[in-house]
Protein backbone atom coordinates (compact mmCIF):
# COMPACT_ATOMS: atom_id res chain seq x y z
CA UNK A 1 0.00 0.00 0.00
CA UNK A 2 1.77 2.65 -0.85
CA UNK A 3 0.02 5.93 0.56
CA UNK A 4 -0.24 7.24 -0.51
CA UNK A 5 -2.28 11.09 -1.72
CA UNK A 6 -9.38 16.56 -7.62
CA UNK A 7 -10.93 18.84 -9.67
CA UNK A 8 -13.75 17.84 -7.63
CA UNK A 9 -13.75 18.28 -4.27
CA UNK A 10 -15.37 16.98 -1.04
CA UNK A 11 -18.52 19.27 0.23
CA UNK A 12 -17.22 21.94 3.66
CA UNK A 13 -18.41 19.40 5.61
CA UNK A 14 -14.18 18.06 5.30
CA UNK A 15 -13.79 21.07 7.31
CA UNK A 16 -15.30 18.78 10.39
CA UNK A 17 -11.84 16.24 9.53
CA UNK A 18 -9.50 17.57 11.74
CA UNK A 19 -9.60 16.50 14.68
CA UNK A 20 -8.74 13.03 14.36
CA UNK A 21 -8.19 10.05 16.52
CA UNK A 22 -4.52 9.78 17.80
CA UNK A 23 -3.48 6.21 18.12
CA UNK A 24 -1.91 4.18 21.51
CA UNK A 25 1.23 2.68 20.37
CA UNK A 26 2.61 -1.20 20.93
CA UNK A 27 6.21 0.56 20.41
CA UNK A 28 7.84 1.36 23.30
CA UNK A 29 7.52 4.33 24.94
CA UNK A 30 9.35 7.20 24.71
CA UNK A 31 12.41 8.21 27.39
CA UNK A 32 10.90 10.73 30.39
CA UNK A 33 13.21 13.38 28.93
CA UNK A 34 11.29 13.12 25.55
CA UNK A 35 7.79 14.39 27.09
CA UNK A 36 9.48 17.17 28.53
CA UNK A 37 10.95 18.35 25.30
CA UNK A 38 7.35 18.05 23.69
CA UNK A 39 6.00 19.99 26.90
CA UNK A 40 8.84 22.81 26.24
CA UNK A 41 7.74 22.83 22.30
CA UNK A 42 4.18 23.14 22.90
CA UNK A 43 4.54 25.94 25.49
CA UNK A 44 6.87 28.13 23.37
CA UNK A 45 4.01 27.64 20.48
CA UNK A 46 1.33 28.99 23.29
CA UNK A 47 3.46 31.66 23.81
CA UNK A 48 3.57 32.77 20.57
CA UNK A 49 0.23 32.24 19.32
CA UNK A 50 -0.06 35.08 22.49
CA UNK A 51 1.27 37.95 21.04
CA UNK A 52 -0.35 39.66 17.98
CA UNK A 53 0.35 38.52 14.38
CA UNK A 54 -1.38 39.26 11.20
CA UNK A 55 -4.37 37.16 10.55
CA UNK A 56 -3.91 34.37 7.70
CA UNK A 57 -4.78 35.65 4.24
CA UNK A 58 -7.54 33.42 3.37
CA UNK A 59 -11.01 34.91 3.17
CA UNK A 60 -13.72 33.24 5.23
CA UNK A 61 -16.17 30.86 3.96
CA UNK A 62 -15.24 27.92 1.55
CA UNK A 63 -11.97 28.04 0.08
CA UNK A 64 -13.43 28.16 -3.51
CA UNK A 65 -13.25 31.30 -2.89
CA UNK A 66 -9.47 31.45 -1.71
CA UNK A 67 -7.54 32.27 -5.05
CA UNK A 68 -4.29 31.84 -3.51
CA UNK A 69 -5.21 28.03 -2.33
CA UNK A 70 -6.83 27.77 -5.75
CA UNK A 71 -3.49 28.47 -7.16
CA UNK A 72 -1.68 25.97 -5.04
CA UNK A 73 -4.26 23.66 -6.14
CA UNK A 74 -4.36 23.99 -9.68
CA UNK A 75 -0.51 23.40 -9.94
CA UNK A 76 -0.91 20.38 -7.73
CA UNK A 77 -3.79 19.28 -9.91
CA UNK A 78 -1.59 18.80 -12.82
CA UNK A 79 1.15 17.62 -11.02
CA UNK A 80 -0.07 14.76 -9.58
CA UNK A 81 -1.64 13.89 -12.96
CA UNK A 82 1.52 13.73 -14.51
CA UNK A 83 3.01 12.03 -11.91
CA UNK A 84 -0.07 9.23 -12.43
CA UNK A 85 1.75 8.53 -16.18
CA UNK A 86 4.85 8.35 -15.26
CA UNK A 87 3.86 5.53 -12.58
CA UNK A 88 2.55 3.86 -15.28
CA UNK A 89 5.52 4.85 -18.03
CA UNK A 90 8.00 3.94 -15.91
CA UNK A 91 7.11 -0.03 -15.57
CA UNK A 92 6.28 -0.37 -18.61
CA UNK A 93 9.33 1.01 -19.68
CA UNK A 94 11.62 -1.06 -17.49
CA UNK A 95 9.49 -4.16 -17.96
CA UNK A 96 8.63 -4.62 -21.56
CA UNK A 97 11.32 -2.64 -23.50
CA UNK A 98 14.23 -3.24 -21.34
CA UNK A 99 13.57 -6.78 -20.76
CA UNK A 100 14.04 -6.22 -16.46
CA UNK A 101 14.42 -9.36 -13.99
CA UNK A 102 12.25 -9.45 -11.10
CA UNK A 103 15.64 -8.38 -9.35
CA UNK A 104 16.21 -5.33 -11.34
CA UNK A 105 12.66 -4.43 -10.96
CA UNK A 106 13.32 -4.49 -7.25
CA UNK A 107 16.15 -2.08 -7.25
CA UNK A 108 14.45 -0.18 -9.48
CA UNK A 109 11.58 0.24 -7.24
CA UNK A 110 14.25 0.76 -4.22
CA UNK A 111 15.79 2.87 -5.67
CA UNK A 112 12.60 5.86 -6.06
CA UNK A 113 11.82 5.23 -2.05
CA UNK A 114 15.37 5.52 -0.72
CA UNK A 115 15.85 9.06 -0.32
CA UNK A 116 13.28 8.53 2.05
CA UNK A 117 15.07 6.35 4.52
CA UNK A 118 18.63 8.16 3.95
CA UNK A 119 17.74 12.03 4.18
CA UNK A 120 14.17 11.94 5.36
CA UNK A 121 15.15 13.02 9.13
CA UNK A 122 17.85 15.57 8.48
CA UNK A 123 14.93 17.02 5.30
CA UNK A 124 12.47 17.79 7.86
CA UNK A 125 14.84 19.34 10.03
CA UNK A 126 16.17 21.67 7.22
CA UNK A 127 12.76 21.69 5.96
CA UNK A 128 11.83 23.23 9.32
CA UNK A 129 14.70 26.24 8.98
CA UNK A 130 13.65 27.02 5.35
CA UNK A 131 10.48 28.54 3.61
CA UNK A 132 8.93 25.35 2.25
CA UNK A 133 7.37 26.94 -0.66
CA UNK A 134 11.31 27.73 -1.82
CA UNK A 135 11.99 23.97 -0.96
CA UNK A 136 8.74 23.12 -3.35
CA UNK A 137 9.84 25.22 -6.24
CA UNK A 138 13.27 24.08 -6.10
CA UNK A 139 12.18 20.17 -5.96
CA UNK A 140 10.00 20.53 -8.87
CA UNK A 141 12.96 21.97 -10.97
CA UNK A 142 14.89 19.19 -10.29
CA UNK A 143 12.03 16.76 -10.82
CA UNK A 144 12.02 18.53 -14.05
CA UNK A 145 15.60 18.40 -15.31
CA UNK A 146 16.05 14.66 -14.09
CA UNK A 147 13.15 12.69 -15.78
CA UNK A 148 13.43 14.67 -19.03
CA UNK A 149 16.84 12.93 -19.65
CA UNK A 150 14.96 9.63 -19.56
CA UNK A 151 13.18 10.44 -23.17
CA UNK A 152 16.19 11.99 -24.22
CA UNK A 153 18.51 8.94 -23.44
CA UNK A 154 16.16 7.04 -25.66
CA UNK A 155 15.75 8.93 -28.19
CA UNK A 156 19.49 8.65 -28.60
CA UNK A 157 19.39 4.94 -28.21
CA UNK A 158 21.60 4.50 -25.25
CA UNK A 159 19.13 4.25 -22.06
CA UNK A 160 20.17 1.41 -19.84
CA UNK A 161 18.16 0.42 -16.59
CA UNK A 162 21.28 2.17 -14.99
CA UNK A 163 20.18 5.20 -16.19
CA UNK A 164 16.37 4.87 -15.00
CA UNK A 165 18.05 4.00 -11.08
CA UNK A 166 19.82 6.87 -11.14
CA UNK A 167 17.55 9.50 -12.06
CA UNK A 168 15.11 7.70 -10.30
CA UNK A 169 17.45 8.03 -7.24
CA UNK A 170 17.81 11.89 -7.78
CA UNK A 171 13.79 12.01 -7.98
CA UNK A 172 13.52 10.42 -4.91
CA UNK A 173 15.76 13.19 -2.98
CA UNK A 174 13.79 16.19 -4.69
CA UNK A 175 10.89 14.49 -3.60
CA UNK A 176 11.73 13.58 -0.18
CA UNK A 177 11.86 17.63 0.01
CA UNK A 178 8.84 18.32 -1.31
CA UNK A 179 6.44 15.83 -0.26
CA UNK A 180 7.86 16.59 3.49
CA UNK A 181 7.34 20.60 2.64
CA UNK A 182 3.65 20.11 0.98
CA UNK A 183 2.34 18.16 4.16
CA UNK A 184 3.85 20.87 6.22
CA UNK A 185 2.51 23.95 4.19
CA UNK A 186 -0.83 23.74 4.16
CA UNK A 187 -1.45 25.66 7.71
CA UNK A 188 0.84 28.42 6.59
CA UNK A 189 -2.18 28.61 3.66
CA UNK A 190 -5.82 28.88 5.32
CA UNK A 191 -6.53 29.14 8.48
CA UNK A 192 -6.92 26.07 11.01
CA UNK A 193 -10.70 25.41 10.51
CA UNK A 194 -10.06 24.71 7.24
CA UNK A 195 -7.31 22.62 7.27
CA UNK A 196 -9.49 19.29 6.89
CA UNK A 197 -11.43 20.88 4.07
CA UNK A 198 -7.90 21.84 2.11
CA UNK A 199 -6.62 18.28 2.80
CA UNK A 200 -9.86 17.05 1.53
CA UNK A 201 -9.78 18.99 -2.14
CA UNK A 202 -6.17 18.46 -2.74
CA UNK A 203 -6.68 14.08 -1.60
CA UNK A 204 -9.78 14.64 -3.55
CA UNK A 205 -7.61 16.06 -6.66
CA UNK A 206 -5.14 13.25 -6.27
CA UNK A 207 -7.85 10.87 -6.43
CA UNK A 208 -9.22 12.38 -9.50
CA UNK A 209 -5.88 12.22 -11.46
CA UNK A 210 -5.51 8.68 -10.14
CA UNK A 211 -8.71 8.22 -12.50
CA UNK A 212 -7.64 10.32 -15.56
CA UNK A 213 -3.88 10.12 -15.59
CA UNK A 214 -3.27 5.83 -15.78
CA UNK A 215 -5.88 6.02 -19.19
CA UNK A 216 -4.18 8.72 -20.87
CA UNK A 217 -1.15 7.30 -19.98
CA UNK A 218 -1.85 4.57 -21.41
CA UNK A 219 -2.93 5.64 -24.74
CA UNK A 220 -0.03 8.16 -24.69
CA UNK A 221 2.45 5.20 -24.39
CA UNK A 222 0.59 3.02 -27.16
CA UNK A 223 0.77 6.21 -29.68
CA UNK A 224 4.42 7.71 -28.38
CA UNK A 225 5.85 4.53 -26.65
CA UNK A 226 6.59 4.56 -22.89
CA UNK A 227 9.99 7.24 -23.05
CA UNK A 228 8.27 9.88 -24.56
CA UNK A 229 4.99 9.88 -22.64
CA UNK A 230 7.42 10.74 -20.26
CA UNK A 231 7.20 14.23 -21.36
CA UNK A 232 3.77 14.76 -20.68
CA UNK A 233 5.28 14.42 -16.37
CA UNK A 234 8.08 17.02 -17.51
CA UNK A 235 5.29 19.62 -18.63
CA UNK A 236 3.36 19.17 -15.17
CA UNK A 237 6.31 19.65 -13.21
CA UNK A 238 6.91 22.61 -14.89
CA UNK A 239 3.38 23.91 -14.48
CA UNK A 240 4.05 23.06 -10.53
CA UNK A 241 6.50 24.88 -10.80
CA UNK A 242 5.04 28.28 -11.67
CA UNK A 243 2.43 28.12 -10.12
CA UNK A 244 4.04 27.54 -6.93
CA UNK A 245 6.32 31.22 -7.83
CA UNK A 246 2.57 32.86 -7.41
CA UNK A 247 1.12 30.91 -4.64
CA UNK A 248 1.56 33.84 -1.28
CA UNK A 249 2.23 31.90 2.32
CA UNK A 250 2.20 33.33 5.99
CA UNK A 251 4.73 31.09 7.19
CA UNK A 252 7.59 32.94 9.14
CA UNK A 253 11.02 31.63 9.50
CA UNK A 254 12.08 30.34 13.00
CA UNK A 255 14.78 32.88 14.51
CA UNK A 256 18.30 31.80 13.98
CA UNK A 257 18.70 31.94 17.85
CA UNK A 258 15.76 29.67 18.27
CA UNK A 259 17.47 26.85 15.93
CA UNK A 260 19.51 23.94 18.18
CA UNK A 261 22.42 21.32 16.51
CA UNK A 262 20.74 19.41 13.66
CA UNK A 263 20.79 16.30 15.84
CA UNK A 264 18.85 17.69 18.58
CA UNK A 265 16.36 19.05 16.39
CA UNK A 266 15.69 15.54 14.66
CA UNK A 267 15.35 13.88 18.16
CA UNK A 268 12.29 16.66 18.91
CA UNK A 269 10.88 15.50 15.98
CA UNK A 270 10.97 11.90 16.49
CA UNK A 271 10.20 12.28 20.07
CA UNK A 272 7.27 14.40 19.49
CA UNK A 273 6.01 11.39 17.11
CA UNK A 274 6.44 8.57 19.10
CA UNK A 275 5.86 10.29 22.54
CA UNK A 276 2.42 10.74 21.44
CA UNK A 277 0.82 6.95 21.98
CA UNK A 278 -1.84 7.36 19.16
CA UNK A 279 0.19 8.38 16.86
CA UNK A 280 2.84 5.50 17.73
CA UNK A 281 -0.10 3.17 16.33
CA UNK A 282 -1.27 4.91 13.39
CA UNK A 283 3.02 5.03 12.33
CA UNK A 284 3.06 1.05 12.95
CA UNK A 285 0.25 0.45 11.09
CA UNK A 286 1.26 2.56 7.52
CA UNK A 287 4.36 1.29 8.16
CA UNK A 288 3.75 -2.39 8.32
CA UNK A 289 1.67 -1.97 5.63
CA UNK A 290 3.92 -0.03 3.34
CA UNK A 291 6.43 -2.70 4.09
CA UNK A 292 4.49 -5.77 2.51
CA UNK A 293 2.19 -3.13 -0.01
CA UNK A 294 5.88 -2.13 -1.22
CA UNK A 295 6.91 -6.25 -1.67
CA UNK A 296 3.24 -6.47 -3.71
CA UNK A 297 3.54 -2.97 -5.97
CA UNK A 298 6.89 -3.69 -7.02
CA UNK A 299 5.90 -6.77 -8.47
CA UNK A 300 2.65 -5.70 -9.78
CA UNK A 301 3.67 -4.86 -13.51
CA UNK A 302 5.19 -8.19 -14.02
CA UNK A 303 2.16 -9.94 -12.70
CA UNK A 304 0.06 -7.56 -15.18
CA UNK A 305 2.31 -7.39 -18.17
CA UNK A 306 4.43 -10.67 -18.55
CA UNK A 307 2.35 -13.56 -16.17
CA UNK A 308 -1.33 -12.37 -16.91
CA UNK A 309 -0.91 -10.95 -20.63
CA UNK A 310 -2.62 -7.43 -20.26
CA UNK A 311 -1.11 -4.87 -22.70
CA UNK A 312 -0.21 -1.47 -21.50
CA UNK A 313 -3.61 0.30 -22.11
CA UNK A 314 -5.61 -2.15 -20.04
CA UNK A 315 -3.19 -1.67 -17.37
CA UNK A 316 -3.61 1.81 -17.04
CA UNK A 317 -7.54 1.14 -17.63
CA UNK A 318 -6.93 -1.20 -14.70
CA UNK A 319 -5.36 1.83 -12.23
CA UNK A 320 -7.69 4.39 -13.76
CA UNK A 321 -10.92 2.56 -12.65
CA UNK A 322 -9.23 1.16 -9.30
CA UNK A 323 -8.80 4.86 -8.74
CA UNK A 324 -12.52 6.02 -8.79
CA UNK A 325 -12.72 4.17 -5.59
CA UNK A 326 -10.38 6.93 -3.93
CA UNK A 327 -12.84 9.83 -5.39
CA UNK A 328 -15.64 8.17 -3.75
CA UNK A 329 -14.02 8.03 -0.39
CA UNK A 330 -13.15 11.53 -0.67
CA UNK A 331 -16.44 12.35 -1.10
CA UNK A 332 -18.16 10.16 1.19
CA UNK A 333 -15.42 10.45 4.06
CA UNK A 334 -17.25 13.45 6.08
CA UNK A 335 -20.61 11.09 5.83
CA UNK A 336 -18.90 7.76 7.08
CA UNK A 337 -16.77 10.41 9.85
CA UNK A 338 -20.35 11.27 10.66
CA UNK A 339 -21.72 7.91 10.99
CA UNK A 340 -18.77 6.09 12.86
CA UNK A 341 -16.77 8.95 14.47
CA UNK A 342 -13.30 9.97 13.79
CA UNK A 343 -11.70 7.62 16.50
CA UNK A 344 -13.07 4.30 14.37
CA UNK A 345 -13.01 5.52 11.36
CA UNK A 346 -9.27 4.69 11.36
CA UNK A 347 -9.57 1.15 12.36
CA UNK A 348 -12.31 -0.17 10.20
CA UNK A 349 -10.48 1.80 6.94
CA UNK A 350 -7.52 -0.38 8.58
CA UNK A 351 -9.50 -3.69 8.43
CA UNK A 352 -10.57 -2.95 4.85
CA UNK A 353 -7.21 -2.25 3.26
CA UNK A 354 -5.40 -4.76 4.67
CA UNK A 355 -7.94 -7.54 3.82
CA UNK A 356 -8.23 -6.25 0.01
CA UNK A 357 -4.59 -7.46 -1.21
CA UNK A 358 -5.59 -11.48 -1.17
CA UNK A 359 -7.63 -10.39 -4.42
CA UNK A 360 -4.28 -9.73 -5.97
CA UNK A 361 -2.69 -13.09 -6.03
CA UNK A 362 -6.32 -14.59 -6.19
CA UNK A 363 -6.45 -13.53 -9.45
CA UNK A 364 -3.86 -16.13 -11.42
CA UNK A 365 -6.85 -18.95 -10.04
CA UNK A 366 -9.07 -17.44 -12.31
CA UNK A 367 -7.13 -15.98 -14.98
CA UNK A 368 -10.37 -15.31 -17.26
CA UNK A 369 -11.69 -12.92 -14.30
CA UNK A 370 -8.55 -11.00 -13.98
CA UNK A 371 -9.42 -7.81 -15.41
CA UNK A 372 -12.51 -7.42 -13.49
CA UNK A 373 -10.97 -8.74 -9.92
CA UNK A 374 -8.28 -6.33 -10.63
CA UNK A 375 -10.30 -2.80 -10.61
CA UNK A 376 -12.34 -4.67 -7.55
CA UNK A 377 -9.25 -4.95 -5.67
CA UNK A 378 -7.72 -1.46 -6.81
CA UNK A 379 -11.42 0.05 -5.95
CA UNK A 380 -11.74 -1.27 -2.26
CA UNK A 381 -7.75 0.18 -1.71
CA UNK A 382 -8.37 3.85 -2.84
CA UNK A 383 -11.56 3.96 -0.82
CA UNK A 384 -10.13 2.42 2.27
CA UNK A 385 -6.88 4.23 2.05
CA UNK A 386 -8.36 7.39 1.49
CA UNK A 387 -10.39 7.24 4.27
CA UNK A 388 -7.81 6.42 6.28
CA UNK A 389 -5.37 9.72 5.01
CA UNK A 390 -7.75 12.24 5.03
CA UNK A 391 -8.67 11.07 8.58
CA UNK A 392 -5.01 10.80 10.02
CA UNK A 393 -2.97 13.47 8.02
CA UNK A 394 -5.61 16.31 9.09
CA UNK A 395 -5.19 14.93 12.69
CA UNK A 396 -1.14 14.86 12.21
CA UNK A 397 -1.21 18.82 10.90
CA UNK A 398 -3.72 19.90 13.59
CA UNK A 399 -2.36 18.54 16.85
CA UNK A 400 1.53 19.81 15.61
CA UNK A 401 2.69 22.72 17.14
CA UNK A 402 4.11 24.73 13.03
CA UNK A 403 7.70 24.97 14.69
CA UNK A 404 7.62 20.95 14.62
CA UNK A 405 5.08 20.11 11.01
CA UNK A 406 8.04 19.83 8.82
CA UNK A 407 10.14 17.28 11.22
CA UNK A 408 6.94 15.48 12.43
CA UNK A 409 6.05 15.07 8.67
CA UNK A 410 9.49 13.87 8.09
CA UNK A 411 9.97 11.88 11.00
CA UNK A 412 6.67 9.94 10.33
CA UNK A 413 7.49 9.17 6.47
CA UNK A 414 11.30 8.08 7.50
CA UNK A 415 9.66 5.16 9.05
CA UNK A 416 6.69 4.44 6.57
CA UNK A 417 8.34 5.20 3.78
CA UNK A 418 11.69 4.50 4.89
CA UNK A 419 10.35 0.59 4.85
CA UNK A 420 9.84 0.69 1.21
CA UNK A 421 12.99 0.57 -0.20
CA UNK A 422 13.50 -2.49 1.80
CA UNK A 423 10.29 -4.08 0.60
CA UNK A 424 11.39 -3.60 -3.04
CA UNK A 425 14.83 -5.13 -2.95
CA UNK A 426 12.66 -8.51 -0.74
CA UNK A 427 10.53 -8.64 -3.32
CA UNK A 428 13.16 -8.36 -6.09
CA UNK A 429 15.02 -11.46 -4.29
CA UNK A 430 12.19 -13.43 -3.05
CA UNK A 431 10.36 -13.12 -6.94
CA UNK A 432 13.49 -14.29 -8.16
CA UNK A 433 13.79 -16.94 -5.42
CA UNK A 434 9.81 -18.35 -5.59
CA UNK A 435 7.90 -16.55 -8.27
CA UNK A 436 6.05 -13.90 -8.23
CA UNK A 437 2.72 -14.97 -7.35
CA UNK A 438 4.21 -16.51 -4.44
CA UNK A 439 5.47 -13.61 -3.28
CA UNK A 440 2.04 -11.79 -3.80
CA UNK A 441 0.83 -14.33 -1.08
CA UNK A 442 3.64 -13.45 1.18
CA UNK A 443 2.96 -10.01 0.88
CA UNK A 444 -0.93 -10.25 1.31
CA UNK A 445 -0.54 -12.13 4.48
CA UNK A 446 1.59 -9.37 5.87
CA UNK A 447 -0.33 -7.15 5.09
CA UNK A 448 -3.54 -8.36 7.07
CA UNK A 449 -0.95 -7.63 9.95
CA UNK A 450 -1.11 -4.57 9.50
CA UNK A 451 -4.12 -3.02 11.12
CA UNK A 452 -3.67 -4.92 14.60
CA UNK A 453 -1.77 -1.64 15.71
CA UNK A 454 -5.33 0.21 15.23
CA UNK A 455 -7.61 -2.63 15.77
CA UNK A 456 -6.03 -3.41 19.27
CA UNK A 457 -6.31 -0.24 20.58
CA UNK A 458 -8.29 2.81 21.99
CA UNK A 459 -10.02 3.42 18.60
CA UNK A 460 -13.30 1.60 19.45
CA UNK A 461 -14.11 2.77 22.26
CA UNK A 462 -13.44 6.69 21.02
CA UNK A 463 -15.74 8.77 19.06
CA UNK A 464 -14.06 11.84 18.36
CA UNK A 465 -10.20 12.28 18.23
CA UNK A 466 -8.29 14.58 20.84
CA UNK A 467 -8.39 18.38 19.48
CA UNK A 468 -4.74 20.38 19.74
CA UNK A 469 -5.50 21.91 22.70
CA UNK A 470 -6.92 18.45 24.66
CA UNK A 471 -3.61 16.51 23.83
CA UNK A 472 -1.32 19.56 25.18
CA UNK A 473 -3.49 19.16 28.12
CA UNK A 474 -3.12 15.52 28.24
CA UNK A 475 0.66 15.87 28.12
CA UNK A 476 0.38 18.29 31.26
CA UNK A 477 -1.78 16.42 32.98
CA UNK A 478 -3.30 13.21 32.50
CA UNK A 479 -6.78 13.32 32.27
CA UNK A 480 -9.03 10.68 34.09
CA UNK A 481 -10.64 10.01 30.58
CA UNK A 482 -7.40 9.78 29.03
CA UNK A 483 -6.76 6.59 27.10
CA UNK A 484 -4.35 3.95 28.57
CA UNK A 485 -0.79 3.65 27.71
CA UNK A 486 0.37 0.36 26.43
CA UNK A 487 3.29 -0.92 25.70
Amino acid sequence: MSQSDEVRAVDADAAQLAPETLAEARAEASAPASRADAREAVAADQDAAAAPSPPPPAPKGSLWRDRNFLTLWSGQALSQFGAQITELAIPVLAVLMLNATEWEVGVLGAAQVAAFLVVGLPAGAWIDRMRKRSVMIWADAVRAVALATLPILALLGVLEIWHMILVALIMGVATVFFDVSYQSIIPSLVRTDQIGEANGKLQSTYELANIAGPGIGGWLIGVLTAPFAIFATVGTYVASFVALLFTHDHEKLRPREDRRPLVHEIGEGLRWVFGNPLLRRIVGTTGTANFFGTIAQTLVPIFVLRELGLSPQMFGIVFSLSAVGGLVGAVVTPRIIARLGEARAIPVSAIAFSVAPFFLPAVSLVPALAFPLLVVQGFIMSFTILLYNITQVSFRQRITPPRLLGRMNASIRFVVWGVMPVGALLAGALGTWLGTVPTLWIAATGELLACLFVVIGPFWGMRALPDAHAEHTDRDEPASDAPERRR
